[in-house]
């Protein structure tokens, strides 16, 4: 299983994006799912999950307010709805599964996801 991400590409500040997130031929029922970003010369962060319910979700602060993560009730695409850009949100954007909870926490430790995709370039100008 791998998801797949897209809606990448190159905005202004300001402007907004949606990515979606799918594993094909697989269902995230019982998982919850997360999206991460990684910049140039920076870690991993965790920025966005949701419960495998679709009801419960977690931001981390440098997004929160900004953006919103849902999925759809087939249990089988997650979006990140990302508003009000700035040059910071600069990075490959990926998702995963946390193969141990379906239920969020109030933070995301990569080593609990898996089936990592290949990521998403987002570039947002000044």
């Amino acid at each position: 299983v791998q998801f797949v991400e897209s809606g990448g590409g190159l905005v202004q500040a300001g402007n907004s994006l949606r990515l979606s997130c799918t594993a094909p031929g697989w269902r995230f029922d019982g998982y919850a799912v997360g999206w991460f970003r990684q910049a140039p010369g920076k870690e991993r962060e965790g920025i966005a999950s949701i419960s495998s319910s679709g009801t419960s979700t977690y931001y981390a602060d440098s997004v929160k307010g900004r953006f919103i993560i849902s999925s759809d009730n087939a249990k089988t695409t997650v979006y990140l709805q990302m508003n009000s850009l700035k040059p910071e949100d600069t990075a490959v954007y990926y998702c995963a599964a946390n193969l141990l909870r379906s239920t969020v926490v109030n933070h995301m430790t990569a080593h609990e996801y898996a089936y990592w995709g290949q990521g998403t370039q987002v570039t947002v100008s000044s």
